[in-house]
């Protein structure tokens, strides 16, 4: 049974890194395509239109949630560590 609870853990702590990953990695080329589009010429107007707003949306809204799954990746961590331990220890 132990063997079992040990999988899912890490089976969650593997999504929840992934997702962070994802998460980070899309608004940082997000972010990095508005730099770009602004370097190229865009106006404030030209954002205004097509996929853009979701391209300047996305930033503001994937970073502070990718904040936010690290310290749940951290917290269920130390859980998993200390339940490993306190296993050791009996």
């Amino acid at each position: 049974m132990p063997e079992e609870s040990f999988v899912m853990s890490n089976r969650v702590e593997r999504v929840l890194a992934y997702m962070v990953a994802g998460i980070v990695v899309l608004s940082l080329a997000s972010f990095i395509a508005l730099i770009a589009a602004t370097g190229a010429g865009l106006e404030r107007d030209d954002f205004a239109q097509g996929i853009w707003p979701a391209v300047t949306i996305l930033p503001l809204i994937g970073l502070p949630i990718g904040f936010v799954l690290i310290i749940v990746l951290l917290v269920v961590s130390a859980v998993r560590r200390g339940r490993a331990a306190k296993d050791a220890g009996n």
